[in-house]
């Protein structure tokens, strides 16, 4: 039995800093729907943009094909259905999960692929739209099972704790936009953005001054909107809240980023935290653990020199590991 580990990687000073950006003006863009997100992606020559577009669509088909908890026909179905038993699975899902259980063995815990169930049981078991559409779901809470998800790269197989589901939100959407950027960029032969719901993954050379990123706290937001902007030369960016993905179930208002700890949204003070890292996946992974931890964010993050913008609802902004200050 093998688990993957994982290590966060901070962006260098050449991959990431402050305005100074191309135009996405002068960039090939095309945006459509994915993921139950927003899908976009940008290209250095337009060009290329249909070759780039193709890639990733191939790529996000897959990604949802093996990893998706609200299709029946999909790998992670078949394998939710037959927890306690080793279940064979494809080098897609079986990557999925070893990234997912890199990232709890990376966060101790605060970022678990057994979530399925207790977003199950709070109301989160169907695509958002539907969930945000329906009132009156009596919701249950209890702590996720502590038991650890078994992967065996040899055989191909994975088992999962009785009573466990898989959930891999934290982690499949942002694998899906690296290996969409890199599949773009390997077929375009240029550089390559690719953003699903504002996590972002970057291959292949940037435009003069890197890729203008705009920082918002709604994922629908376009990336050149004004607001707090960025410049990405490299790497991925991620941001995870609890202001956008929201639910009604009688008279409690629930977000989707579940505390492992306790099986129940998470009670933090930040609205939104997004990180830079090498990839889409260690960003993502830093920001759900930051919104988890909490008050402790800051500090863990900086510990890490992940470069970070912590978000509070009264607009309050904490800037860590390099993320360029705001002026008031």
């Amino acid at each position: 039995m093998t688990a993957a580990s994982t290590s966060f990687c901070a962006l260098g000073a050449a991959s990431f800093c402050a305005l100074g950006a191309a135009s996405f003006g002068a960039l090939g863009t095309a945006s459509f729907g994915a993921l139950g997100t927003t899908a976009v992606v940008a290209v250095v020559d337009p060009a290329r943009l249909g070759t780039a577009r193709s890639a990733v669509e191939r790529e996000l088909a897959a990604v949802d094909a093996a990893c998706s908890r609200f299709r029946d026909d999909s790998e992670l179905a078949r394998v939710n259905a037959s927890a306690g038993r080793p279940v064979a699975v494809g080098p897609l899902l079986l990557e999925a999960l070893r990234v997912a259980v890199g990232a709890a063995e990376a966060t101790g815990g605060l970022v678990s692929p057994t979530l399925g169930r207790a977003l199950r049981l709070a109301g989160y078991d169907r695509t958002f739209r539907l969930v945000a559409a329906r009132d009156g779901f009596e919701v249950r809470f209890e702590p996720p099972s502590a038991a650890a998800v078994e992967l065996d790269e040899r055989r191909s197989t994975v088992r999962v704790p009785p009573g466990a589901e898989l959930d891999l939100g934290a982690t499949a959407k942002a694998l899906a936009a690296d290996r969409g950027a890199r599949a773009a960029q390997s077929d375009a032969g240029c550089g390559v953005l690719v953003s699903l719901g504002g996590d972002i993954a970057l291959a292949g050379d940037p435009p003069p001054g890197g890729w203008p990123v705009r920082i918002a706290g709604d994922c629908a937001a376009p990336l050149d909107e004004p607001g707090p902007t960025i410049a990405l030369a490299g790497g991925g960016l991620a941001t995870s809240g609890t202001a956008v993905r929201r639910w009604r179930a009688g008279d409690a208002e629930l977000h989707h980023v579940v505390d492992p700890r306790s099986g129940r949204p998470a009670d933090t003070p930040w609205r939104t935290v997004t990180v830079a890292a090498a990839s889409c996946v260690d960003a993502n992974v830093a920001s759900t653990a930051a919104i988890v931890l909490g008050e402790d964010a800051p500090a863990w993050l900086e510990e890490r020199r992940l470069p970070a913008r912590l978000a509070a609802p009264d607009g309050t902004v904490v800037c860590v590991a390099g993320w360029p200050a705001e002026a008031a």
